[in-house]
Protein backbone atom coordinates (compact mmCIF):
# COMPACT_ATOMS: atom_id res chain seq x y z
CA UNK A 1 0.00 0.00 0.00
CA UNK A 2 1.26 3.57 -0.78
CA UNK A 3 1.51 5.65 1.84
CA UNK A 4 0.66 9.41 1.53
CA UNK A 5 3.31 10.84 3.49
CA UNK A 6 5.28 11.96 1.08
CA UNK A 7 5.78 15.66 0.24
CA UNK A 8 7.43 17.83 -2.21
CA UNK A 9 10.11 19.91 -0.76
CA UNK A 10 9.79 23.43 -1.01
CA UNK A 11 12.19 26.06 -1.45
CA UNK A 12 11.76 28.43 2.17
CA UNK A 13 11.27 32.08 1.15
CA UNK A 14 13.04 34.79 3.30
CA UNK A 15 11.01 37.77 4.65
CA UNK A 16 13.44 40.19 5.47
CA UNK A 17 13.12 42.91 8.55
CA UNK A 18 15.20 45.74 9.49
CA UNK A 19 15.48 47.27 12.62
CA UNK A 20 18.20 49.07 14.21
CA UNK A 21 20.42 47.69 11.22
CA UNK A 22 19.62 44.29 12.22
CA UNK A 23 18.70 41.96 9.23
CA UNK A 24 16.94 39.00 10.56
CA UNK A 25 15.62 35.78 8.25
CA UNK A 26 12.52 34.56 8.72
CA UNK A 27 11.08 31.39 7.07
CA UNK A 28 7.68 31.68 5.98
CA UNK A 29 5.27 29.40 6.06
CA UNK A 30 3.13 27.51 3.80
CA UNK A 31 0.44 25.46 3.50
CA UNK A 32 1.11 21.35 3.47
CA UNK A 33 -1.19 20.34 0.31
CA UNK A 34 -3.33 18.51 0.40
CA UNK A 35 -3.10 14.50 0.71
CA UNK A 36 -4.47 12.42 -2.27
CA UNK A 37 -6.73 9.65 -1.60
CA UNK A 38 -5.87 7.71 -4.94
CA UNK A 39 -2.43 7.55 -3.13
CA UNK A 40 -3.30 4.90 -0.43
CA UNK A 41 -6.28 2.99 -2.00
CA UNK A 42 -5.11 -0.43 -3.74
CA UNK A 43 -6.18 0.31 -7.24
CA UNK A 44 -7.23 -3.46 -8.82
CA UNK A 45 -4.48 -5.03 -10.76
CA UNK A 46 -5.10 -5.32 -14.90
CA UNK A 47 -7.60 -8.23 -15.70
CA UNK A 48 -6.11 -11.70 -15.87
CA UNK A 49 -5.47 -12.65 -19.60
CA UNK A 50 -6.36 -16.10 -19.94
CA UNK A 51 -4.62 -18.35 -23.04
CA UNK A 52 -7.59 -19.65 -24.57
CA UNK A 53 -6.32 -22.88 -25.75
CA UNK A 54 -5.58 -23.95 -22.43
CA UNK A 55 -9.32 -22.35 -21.48
CA UNK A 56 -10.54 -24.86 -24.20
CA UNK A 57 -8.85 -27.81 -23.00
CA UNK A 58 -9.79 -27.11 -18.82
CA UNK A 59 -13.39 -26.93 -20.55
CA UNK A 60 -12.25 -30.03 -22.71
CA UNK A 61 -11.40 -32.16 -19.39
CA UNK A 62 -14.53 -31.32 -17.14
CA UNK A 63 -16.68 -32.70 -20.22
CA UNK A 64 -14.43 -35.23 -20.40
CA UNK A 65 -14.88 -35.74 -16.34
CA UNK A 66 -18.61 -35.24 -16.35
CA UNK A 67 -18.94 -38.02 -18.95
CA UNK A 68 -16.51 -40.92 -16.94
CA UNK A 69 -18.93 -40.21 -13.94
CA UNK A 70 -22.31 -40.69 -15.22
CA UNK A 71 -21.00 -43.30 -17.93
CA UNK A 72 -21.75 -44.73 -21.30
CA UNK A 73 -25.74 -45.44 -20.49
CA UNK A 74 -26.62 -42.27 -19.63
CA UNK A 75 -27.37 -39.08 -20.95
CA UNK A 76 -27.10 -35.32 -19.86
CA UNK A 77 -29.19 -32.62 -20.62
CA UNK A 78 -28.45 -28.81 -19.53
CA UNK A 79 -30.39 -26.08 -20.21
CA UNK A 80 -29.37 -22.22 -20.41
CA UNK A 81 -30.99 -19.59 -18.25
CA UNK A 82 -34.40 -18.28 -18.96
CA UNK A 83 -34.10 -14.32 -19.53
CA UNK A 84 -35.80 -12.50 -16.85
CA UNK A 85 -38.66 -9.60 -17.29
CA UNK A 86 -37.88 -6.49 -15.17
CA UNK A 87 -40.86 -4.79 -16.77
CA UNK A 88 -42.89 -4.48 -19.55
CA UNK A 89 -40.07 -5.40 -22.40
CA UNK A 90 -37.29 -4.98 -20.35
CA UNK A 91 -35.08 -7.34 -19.21
CA UNK A 92 -32.66 -8.34 -16.39
CA UNK A 93 -28.72 -8.65 -17.59
CA UNK A 94 -28.40 -12.10 -19.15
CA UNK A 95 -26.28 -14.65 -16.77
CA UNK A 96 -25.90 -17.93 -18.27
CA UNK A 97 -26.83 -20.92 -15.85
CA UNK A 98 -23.16 -21.96 -13.64
CA UNK A 99 -22.88 -25.33 -14.68
CA UNK A 100 -23.83 -24.91 -18.56
CA UNK A 101 -21.27 -21.75 -18.33
CA UNK A 102 -18.85 -24.33 -16.48
CA UNK A 103 -18.62 -26.49 -19.41
CA UNK A 104 -18.64 -24.02 -22.44
CA UNK A 105 -17.89 -20.24 -21.05
CA UNK A 106 -20.89 -19.52 -23.52
CA UNK A 107 -23.51 -16.47 -22.43
CA UNK A 108 -25.34 -16.75 -24.88
CA UNK A 109 -29.71 -17.67 -24.42
CA UNK A 110 -31.33 -20.67 -25.95
CA UNK A 111 -28.18 -22.95 -25.81
CA UNK A 112 -28.74 -26.15 -24.72
CA UNK A 113 -25.84 -28.97 -24.12
CA UNK A 114 -26.48 -32.87 -25.30
CA UNK A 115 -23.69 -35.29 -23.74
CA UNK A 116 -24.42 -39.32 -24.94
CA UNK A 117 -20.82 -40.79 -23.97
CA UNK A 118 -21.82 -43.78 -25.12
CA UNK A 119 -22.50 -41.71 -28.69
CA UNK A 120 -19.28 -42.38 -30.72
CA UNK A 121 -20.57 -39.83 -33.54
CA UNK A 122 -22.26 -37.53 -31.53
CA UNK A 123 -20.95 -37.38 -27.95
CA UNK A 124 -21.50 -33.70 -27.23
CA UNK A 125 -23.72 -31.34 -28.88
CA UNK A 126 -24.77 -27.78 -28.89
CA UNK A 127 -27.87 -26.20 -29.54
CA UNK A 128 -27.73 -22.62 -30.18
CA UNK A 129 -29.71 -20.17 -32.45
CA UNK A 130 -28.60 -19.45 -35.60
CA UNK A 131 -27.23 -16.04 -35.56
CA UNK A 132 -29.71 -13.26 -36.98
CA UNK A 133 -27.86 -10.16 -38.21
CA UNK A 134 -31.36 -8.37 -38.16
CA UNK A 135 -32.12 -9.02 -34.74
CA UNK A 136 -28.62 -7.97 -33.60
CA UNK A 137 -29.58 -4.85 -35.02
CA UNK A 138 -31.77 -4.16 -32.32
CA UNK A 139 -29.77 -6.51 -29.53
CA UNK A 140 -26.12 -7.02 -30.42
CA UNK A 141 -23.97 -9.74 -31.60
CA UNK A 142 -24.38 -13.32 -30.81
CA UNK A 143 -22.36 -16.40 -31.23
CA UNK A 144 -21.71 -17.84 -35.04
CA UNK A 145 -21.02 -21.65 -34.57
CA UNK A 146 -17.70 -21.01 -35.41
CA UNK A 147 -16.92 -18.81 -32.33
CA UNK A 148 -19.19 -20.88 -30.11
CA UNK A 149 -16.44 -23.52 -31.56
CA UNK A 150 -13.94 -21.50 -30.92
CA UNK A 151 -14.72 -20.29 -27.24
CA UNK A 152 -16.29 -23.79 -25.89
CA UNK A 153 -14.35 -26.35 -28.51
CA UNK A 154 -17.32 -28.08 -29.02
CA UNK A 155 -17.44 -29.11 -32.78
CA UNK A 156 -21.19 -30.39 -32.65
CA UNK A 157 -23.18 -27.49 -33.36
CA UNK A 158 -26.89 -27.50 -34.52
CA UNK A 159 -29.59 -25.03 -34.45
CA UNK A 160 -31.80 -24.96 -31.66
CA UNK A 161 -34.48 -25.42 -33.75
CA UNK A 162 -33.68 -29.07 -33.95
CA UNK A 163 -34.12 -29.23 -30.31
CA UNK A 164 -37.60 -29.95 -30.21
CA UNK A 165 -37.30 -32.37 -32.27
CA UNK A 166 -34.69 -34.12 -30.54
CA UNK A 167 -36.32 -34.03 -27.49
CA UNK A 168 -39.35 -35.55 -29.17
CA UNK A 169 -37.75 -38.25 -30.10
CA UNK A 170 -35.98 -38.72 -26.70
CA UNK A 171 -39.48 -39.22 -25.51
CA UNK A 172 -40.94 -41.58 -28.09
CA UNK A 173 -37.70 -43.54 -28.10
CA UNK A 174 -37.46 -43.38 -31.84
CA UNK A 175 -34.75 -45.13 -33.86
CA UNK A 176 -35.86 -42.98 -36.69
CA UNK A 177 -34.87 -40.04 -35.57
CA UNK A 178 -32.23 -37.72 -38.04
CA UNK A 179 -31.64 -34.50 -37.55
CA UNK A 180 -32.22 -32.04 -40.39
CA UNK A 181 -29.67 -31.00 -42.60
CA UNK A 182 -30.35 -27.40 -42.71
CA UNK A 183 -30.13 -27.63 -38.57
CA UNK A 184 -26.85 -28.75 -38.80
CA UNK A 185 -24.87 -25.30 -38.31
CA UNK A 186 -21.48 -26.87 -37.45
CA UNK A 187 -20.30 -30.17 -37.82
CA UNK A 188 -17.18 -32.60 -37.31
CA UNK A 189 -17.81 -34.20 -40.57
CA UNK A 190 -17.54 -32.55 -44.02
CA UNK A 191 -19.76 -31.69 -45.42
CA UNK A 192 -22.65 -30.96 -42.20
CA UNK A 193 -24.59 -33.92 -43.02
CA UNK A 194 -25.90 -36.01 -40.33
CA UNK A 195 -25.33 -39.92 -40.93
CA UNK A 196 -27.21 -42.69 -40.98
CA UNK A 197 -27.78 -44.14 -38.55
CA UNK A 198 -27.03 -41.19 -35.81
CA UNK A 199 -26.01 -43.71 -32.89
CA UNK A 200 -28.79 -42.39 -30.62
CA UNK A 201 -29.95 -45.80 -31.70
CA UNK A 202 -28.44 -47.39 -28.77
CA UNK A 203 -29.76 -45.22 -25.98
CA UNK A 204 -33.14 -45.75 -27.28
CA UNK A 205 -32.47 -49.83 -27.21
CA UNK A 206 -31.04 -48.75 -23.47
CA UNK A 207 -34.39 -47.29 -22.44
CA UNK A 208 -36.72 -49.86 -24.14
CA UNK A 209 -35.04 -52.32 -21.68
CA UNK A 210 -35.10 -49.84 -19.11
CA UNK A 211 -30.91 -49.74 -18.57
CA UNK A 212 -30.91 -46.02 -19.82
CA UNK A 213 -30.26 -42.91 -17.44
CA UNK A 214 -31.19 -39.35 -18.22
CA UNK A 215 -29.11 -36.49 -16.10
CA UNK A 216 -30.45 -33.15 -15.54
CA UNK A 217 -29.90 -30.39 -13.44
CA UNK A 218 -33.13 -31.69 -11.11
CA UNK A 219 -33.54 -29.48 -7.79
CA UNK A 220 -34.59 -31.26 -4.75
CA UNK A 221 -38.15 -29.89 -4.91
CA UNK A 222 -40.36 -29.63 -7.45
CA UNK A 223 -40.82 -25.96 -7.90
CA UNK A 224 -37.67 -23.97 -7.80
CA UNK A 225 -36.75 -20.53 -9.46
CA UNK A 226 -33.41 -21.59 -11.25
CA UNK A 227 -34.84 -24.78 -13.19
CA UNK A 228 -38.15 -24.60 -14.27
CA UNK A 229 -37.68 -25.76 -17.45
CA UNK A 230 -36.07 -29.02 -16.04
CA UNK A 231 -39.02 -29.62 -13.68
CA UNK A 232 -40.96 -29.43 -16.66
CA UNK A 233 -38.65 -31.63 -18.59
CA UNK A 234 -39.07 -34.57 -16.14
CA UNK A 235 -42.56 -33.90 -15.71
CA UNK A 236 -43.10 -35.33 -18.95
CA UNK A 237 -44.83 -38.70 -18.30
CA UNK A 238 -42.79 -40.38 -21.58
CA UNK A 239 -39.88 -39.14 -20.12
CA UNK A 240 -40.35 -40.63 -16.63
CA UNK A 241 -41.79 -43.93 -18.30
CA UNK A 242 -39.13 -44.27 -20.45
CA UNK A 243 -35.67 -43.17 -18.63
CA UNK A 244 -34.01 -43.07 -14.81
CA UNK A 245 -33.93 -40.01 -14.00
CA UNK A 246 -31.20 -38.41 -11.96
CA UNK A 247 -30.19 -35.05 -10.73
CA UNK A 248 -26.48 -34.15 -11.87
CA UNK A 249 -26.45 -31.22 -9.34
CA UNK A 250 -23.53 -32.80 -6.77
CA UNK A 251 -21.84 -34.11 -9.91
CA UNK A 252 -21.09 -30.31 -10.42
CA UNK A 253 -20.93 -29.50 -7.19
CA UNK A 254 -17.95 -31.93 -6.31
CA UNK A 255 -15.97 -30.83 -9.57
CA UNK A 256 -16.40 -26.99 -8.87
CA UNK A 257 -15.22 -27.38 -5.40
CA UNK A 258 -11.76 -27.55 -6.37
CA UNK A 259 -10.86 -24.55 -8.29
CA UNK A 260 -8.60 -24.65 -11.22
CA UNK A 261 -5.39 -21.67 -11.48
CA UNK A 262 -7.34 -20.43 -14.80
CA UNK A 263 -10.70 -19.91 -11.67
CA UNK A 264 -8.27 -18.36 -8.74
CA UNK A 265 -7.68 -15.98 -11.54
CA UNK A 266 -10.67 -14.78 -12.41
CA UNK A 267 -11.81 -14.88 -8.20
CA UNK A 268 -8.89 -13.23 -7.47
CA UNK A 269 -9.75 -10.57 -9.90
CA UNK A 270 -13.31 -10.47 -8.77
CA UNK A 271 -12.33 -9.78 -5.03
CA UNK A 272 -8.89 -6.79 -6.18
CA UNK A 273 -11.85 -5.38 -7.62
CA UNK A 274 -13.81 -6.06 -4.37
CA UNK A 275 -10.77 -4.49 -2.22
CA UNK A 276 -10.42 -1.31 -4.00
CA UNK A 277 -14.61 -0.62 -3.82
CA UNK A 278 -14.28 -1.08 0.04
CA UNK A 279 -11.37 0.97 0.39
CA UNK A 280 -13.21 4.17 -1.45
CA UNK A 281 -16.49 3.59 -0.05
CA UNK A 282 -14.74 3.86 3.70
CA UNK A 283 -13.42 7.54 2.22
CA UNK A 284 -16.33 8.45 0.77
CA UNK A 285 -18.25 7.64 4.42
CA UNK A 286 -16.45 10.58 6.31
CA UNK A 287 -18.57 13.15 4.13
CA UNK A 288 -21.39 11.19 3.12
CA UNK A 289 -25.08 11.61 4.93
CA UNK A 290 -26.84 8.65 3.62
CA UNK A 291 -25.98 4.68 3.20
CA UNK A 292 -26.60 4.87 -0.25
CA UNK A 293 -23.95 7.38 -1.06
CA UNK A 294 -21.59 5.19 0.25
CA UNK A 295 -23.04 2.07 -1.93
CA UNK A 296 -23.28 4.40 -5.19
CA UNK A 297 -19.16 5.10 -4.47
CA UNK A 298 -19.00 0.58 -4.81
CA UNK A 299 -21.02 0.20 -7.61
CA UNK A 300 -19.11 2.72 -9.90
CA UNK A 301 -15.91 0.99 -8.71
CA UNK A 302 -17.03 -2.39 -10.20
CA UNK A 303 -17.97 -0.75 -13.00
CA UNK A 304 -15.24 1.57 -13.43
CA UNK A 305 -13.12 -2.09 -13.11
CA UNK A 306 -15.23 -3.86 -15.68
CA UNK A 307 -16.93 -6.55 -13.36
CA UNK A 308 -19.46 -8.08 -14.87
CA UNK A 309 -21.75 -7.15 -11.86
CA UNK A 310 -22.22 -7.45 -8.51
CA UNK A 311 -22.62 -11.33 -7.00
CA UNK A 312 -25.26 -10.10 -4.33
CA UNK A 313 -26.85 -6.64 -3.83
CA UNK A 314 -24.58 -4.79 -1.58
CA UNK A 315 -25.46 -4.33 2.01
CA UNK A 316 -24.80 -0.91 3.29
CA UNK A 317 -25.88 -0.68 6.67
CA UNK A 318 -25.01 2.70 9.19
CA UNK A 319 -25.55 2.33 13.24
CA UNK A 320 -28.64 0.00 13.86
CA UNK A 321 -28.97 -1.15 10.36
CA UNK A 322 -25.32 -3.09 10.61
CA UNK A 323 -26.86 -5.33 13.32
CA UNK A 324 -29.45 -6.57 10.41
CA UNK A 325 -27.96 -9.38 8.77
CA UNK A 326 -29.01 -8.72 4.77
CA UNK A 327 -30.09 -5.12 5.17
CA UNK A 328 -31.50 -4.22 1.85
CA UNK A 329 -32.36 -0.41 1.40
CA UNK A 330 -28.85 1.48 2.14
CA UNK A 331 -31.45 4.40 2.71
CA UNK A 332 -30.07 5.64 6.09
CA UNK A 333 -28.52 8.14 7.58
CA UNK A 334 -24.46 7.95 8.16
CA UNK A 335 -23.27 9.26 11.33
CA UNK A 336 -20.28 10.53 13.07
CA UNK A 337 -19.91 8.04 16.24
CA UNK A 338 -21.60 4.73 14.68
CA UNK A 339 -20.60 2.12 12.83
CA UNK A 340 -20.75 1.42 8.94
CA UNK A 341 -20.79 -2.26 7.91
CA UNK A 342 -20.28 -3.08 4.31
CA UNK A 343 -20.66 -6.84 2.61
CA UNK A 344 -19.85 -6.80 -0.94
CA UNK A 345 -18.85 -8.74 -3.96
CA UNK A 346 -18.03 -8.22 -7.15
CA UNK A 347 -18.32 -10.46 -10.03
CA UNK A 348 -15.56 -11.33 -12.46
CA UNK A 349 -15.89 -14.20 -15.69
CA UNK A 350 -18.84 -15.91 -13.86
CA UNK A 351 -16.79 -16.07 -10.34
CA UNK A 352 -17.89 -13.76 -7.26
CA UNK A 353 -16.00 -12.24 -4.51
CA UNK A 354 -17.79 -11.45 -0.82
CA UNK A 355 -16.13 -9.74 1.35
CA UNK A 356 -17.24 -7.43 5.13
CA UNK A 357 -15.87 -5.10 7.11
CA UNK A 358 -17.02 -2.65 9.79
CA UNK A 359 -15.24 0.74 10.26
CA UNK A 360 -16.44 3.84 11.83
CA UNK A 361 -17.77 6.62 10.23
CA UNK A 362 -15.94 9.11 12.50
CA UNK A 363 -12.87 7.23 11.48
CA UNK A 364 -12.02 5.65 15.32
CA UNK A 365 -13.91 2.58 16.99
CA UNK A 366 -14.97 3.89 20.35
CA UNK A 367 -14.45 1.76 23.48
CA UNK A 368 -17.81 -0.31 23.12
CA UNK A 369 -17.19 -0.54 19.51
CA UNK A 370 -13.11 -1.54 19.92
CA UNK A 371 -14.23 -4.14 22.40
CA UNK A 372 -16.95 -6.09 19.92
CA UNK A 373 -14.98 -5.42 17.42
CA UNK A 374 -11.78 -7.37 19.00
CA UNK A 375 -13.85 -10.32 20.01
CA UNK A 376 -15.08 -10.68 16.09
CA UNK A 377 -11.90 -10.26 15.55
CA UNK A 378 -9.97 -12.94 17.44
CA UNK A 379 -12.97 -15.57 16.21
CA UNK A 380 -12.24 -14.87 12.50
CA UNK A 381 -8.30 -15.46 13.76
CA UNK A 382 -9.11 -18.81 15.17
CA UNK A 383 -11.69 -20.02 12.32
CA UNK A 384 -8.28 -19.17 10.20
CA UNK A 385 -6.02 -21.13 12.27
CA UNK A 386 -8.47 -24.21 12.03
CA UNK A 387 -8.23 -24.04 7.73
CA UNK A 388 -6.01 -27.10 6.65
CA UNK A 389 -5.78 -29.92 4.24
CA UNK A 390 -8.00 -32.80 5.55
CA UNK A 391 -9.99 -30.52 8.19
CA UNK A 392 -13.89 -29.76 8.08
CA UNK A 393 -15.17 -26.51 6.94
CA UNK A 394 -17.22 -26.74 10.06
CA UNK A 395 -13.97 -26.94 12.29
CA UNK A 396 -13.91 -23.02 11.63
CA UNK A 397 -16.87 -22.64 12.88
CA UNK A 398 -16.65 -24.45 16.10
CA UNK A 399 -13.42 -22.33 16.74
CA UNK A 400 -15.09 -19.09 15.91
CA UNK A 401 -17.89 -20.33 18.13
CA UNK A 402 -15.58 -21.44 21.05
CA UNK A 403 -13.96 -17.52 20.80
CA UNK A 404 -17.07 -15.51 20.47
CA UNK A 405 -18.26 -17.46 23.30
CA UNK A 406 -15.56 -16.58 25.49
CA UNK A 407 -15.65 -12.94 24.11
CA UNK A 408 -19.21 -12.62 24.86
CA UNK A 409 -18.91 -14.20 28.61
CA UNK A 410 -16.39 -11.64 29.05
CA UNK A 411 -18.51 -8.95 28.04
CA UNK A 412 -21.44 -9.93 29.60
CA UNK A 413 -23.48 -10.89 27.09
CA UNK A 414 -23.63 -13.91 27.97
CA UNK A 415 -23.75 -15.62 31.67
CA UNK A 416 -22.88 -19.61 30.78
CA UNK A 417 -20.82 -20.45 27.66
CA UNK A 418 -21.84 -23.82 28.01
CA UNK A 419 -25.52 -23.26 26.59
CA UNK A 420 -26.82 -21.25 23.30
CA UNK A 421 -27.52 -18.36 24.33
CA UNK A 422 -24.44 -16.97 22.60
CA UNK A 423 -27.19 -17.61 19.52
CA UNK A 424 -28.57 -14.38 20.01
CA UNK A 425 -26.03 -12.83 19.67
CA UNK A 426 -24.07 -14.22 16.80
CA UNK A 427 -27.08 -15.97 14.75
CA UNK A 428 -25.48 -17.24 11.48
CA UNK A 429 -22.51 -19.72 9.95
CA UNK A 430 -19.18 -18.73 9.90
CA UNK A 431 -18.55 -19.95 6.44
CA UNK A 432 -19.83 -20.48 3.25
CA UNK A 433 -18.53 -22.13 -0.22
CA UNK A 434 -17.45 -19.40 -2.58
CA UNK A 435 -17.09 -19.41 -6.68
CA UNK A 436 -19.43 -19.02 -9.27
CA UNK A 437 -22.07 -18.29 -6.61
CA UNK A 438 -21.82 -16.24 -3.68
CA UNK A 439 -22.90 -19.01 -1.53
CA UNK A 440 -21.41 -21.59 -3.42
CA UNK A 441 -22.41 -25.62 -4.27
CA UNK A 442 -20.50 -27.74 -1.99
CA UNK A 443 -20.26 -30.69 0.22
CA UNK A 444 -19.82 -29.72 3.79
CA UNK A 445 -19.40 -33.30 4.75
CA UNK A 446 -15.89 -33.49 2.51
CA UNK A 447 -12.49 -32.85 4.19
CA UNK A 448 -10.82 -29.53 2.66
CA UNK A 449 -8.30 -29.86 0.20
CA UNK A 450 -5.92 -27.59 -1.72
CA UNK A 451 -7.78 -25.10 -4.41
CA UNK A 452 -11.01 -24.93 -2.07
CA UNK A 453 -12.21 -21.35 -1.61
CA UNK A 454 -14.65 -20.67 1.25
CA UNK A 455 -15.69 -17.34 3.28
CA UNK A 456 -15.26 -16.68 7.36
CA UNK A 457 -17.65 -14.38 8.60
CA UNK A 458 -18.18 -14.42 12.63
CA UNK A 459 -20.27 -11.55 13.86
CA UNK A 460 -22.07 -9.79 17.14
CA UNK A 461 -25.04 -8.18 16.63
CA UNK A 462 -26.38 -5.96 19.30
CA UNK A 463 -30.31 -5.46 17.92
CA UNK A 464 -32.33 -2.97 20.20
CA UNK A 465 -34.80 -4.84 20.75
CA UNK A 466 -32.89 -8.20 21.00
CA UNK A 467 -34.36 -8.37 24.78
CA UNK A 468 -37.93 -7.99 23.71
CA UNK A 469 -38.86 -11.33 22.17
CA UNK A 470 -37.75 -14.86 23.66
CA UNK A 471 -36.37 -17.13 21.55
CA UNK A 472 -37.90 -20.65 20.39
CA UNK A 473 -37.56 -23.16 22.46
CA UNK A 474 -36.79 -21.29 25.54
CA UNK A 475 -38.41 -21.52 28.79
CA UNK A 476 -39.58 -18.35 30.27
CA UNK A 477 -37.86 -18.55 33.63
CA UNK A 478 -34.25 -19.12 31.79
CA UNK A 479 -35.27 -16.08 29.60
CA UNK A 480 -35.84 -13.70 32.62
CA UNK A 481 -32.63 -14.69 34.41
CA UNK A 482 -30.93 -14.34 31.07
CA UNK A 483 -32.17 -10.86 30.39
CA UNK A 484 -32.12 -9.42 33.57
CA UNK A 485 -28.49 -10.39 33.63
CA UNK A 486 -27.23 -9.04 30.08
CA UNK A 487 -28.99 -6.25 30.54
CA UNK A 488 -26.32 -3.64 31.88
CA UNK A 489 -24.29 -5.30 29.26
CA UNK A 490 -26.90 -4.91 26.65
CA UNK A 491 -27.48 -1.15 27.20
CA UNK A 492 -23.69 -0.74 27.12
CA UNK A 493 -23.38 -1.94 23.73
CA UNK A 494 -27.12 -1.26 21.90
CA UNK A 495 -27.39 -1.18 18.55
CA UNK A 496 -23.63 -2.60 17.68
CA UNK A 497 -22.96 -4.50 14.59
CA UNK A 498 -19.96 -5.81 13.51
CA UNK A 499 -19.01 -8.71 11.01
CA UNK A 500 -16.07 -9.16 9.16
CA UNK A 501 -15.47 -11.56 6.45
CA UNK A 502 -12.35 -12.77 4.71
CA UNK A 503 -12.15 -15.08 1.37
CA UNK A 504 -9.80 -18.13 2.12
CA UNK A 505 -8.14 -20.28 -0.31
CA UNK A 506 -7.04 -23.47 1.07
CA UNK A 507 -3.23 -24.28 0.49
CA UNK A 508 -0.72 -27.32 1.30
CA UNK A 509 0.26 -25.50 4.52
CA UNK A 510 -3.06 -24.06 5.42
CA UNK A 511 -4.59 -21.41 4.24
CA UNK A 512 -4.41 -18.18 2.03
CA UNK A 513 -5.84 -15.07 2.51
CA UNK A 514 -6.85 -13.99 -0.95
CA UNK A 515 -8.36 -10.47 0.53
CA UNK A 516 -5.45 -9.78 2.87
CA UNK A 517 -4.63 -6.69 0.87
CA UNK A 518 -7.66 -5.28 2.56
CA UNK A 519 -6.79 -3.62 6.01
CA UNK A 520 -8.77 -5.55 9.09
CA UNK A 521 -6.99 -4.56 12.35
CA UNK A 522 -8.65 -1.91 14.14
CA UNK A 523 -5.15 -0.27 14.08
CA UNK A 524 -4.88 -0.37 10.09
CA UNK A 525 -8.68 0.19 9.22
CA UNK A 526 -7.64 3.90 12.04
CA UNK A 527 -4.60 4.38 9.89
CA UNK A 528 -6.14 3.76 6.37
CA UNK A 529 -9.08 6.30 7.05
CA UNK A 530 -6.96 9.15 8.86
CA UNK A 531 -4.21 9.07 6.34
CA UNK A 532 -7.38 9.50 3.81
CA UNK A 533 -8.76 11.78 5.40
CA UNK A 534 -5.83 14.02 6.31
Amino acid sequence: MISCHAYRRRALTPVIVTAFFCVVLVPRAFPQPAANPESIIRITPAAPVLDQQERRSELAERRATIARTIGAKALLILFSAEPRIYTGGVDYDYRQENNLYYLTNLNQPRATLVMAPGNPLYPEILFMPRRNRAAEVWSGETYSPEEANQISGIREIWSDRELPLFLSALKTQSKLYRPQPENILLSKSEPAVAPDPTSFEYFFALAEKKEAELFALIPGRSEHPEYRQEVAFVADAEIRRGYKLDTALPIFARMRMRKSPSELRLLQHAIDITIEAHQRAWLAAGTAKWEYEVAAEIIYTFKRRNADHWGFPSIVGSGPNATILHYPESKGPVKPGDLLLMDIGAEYGHYTADVTRTIPVSGKFNKEQAEIYQVVYDAQQAAAGAIKPGAFISDAHRAATEAIKEGLLKLGLIIDRSDQSYGIWFTHGTSHWLGMNVHDVGDSGRRLEPGMVFTIEPGIYVRADALDYMPPRWKTEDWEKFRAAVRPAFEKYRSIGVRIEDDMLVVPSGARWMTEALPRKMSEIEDFMERGRR
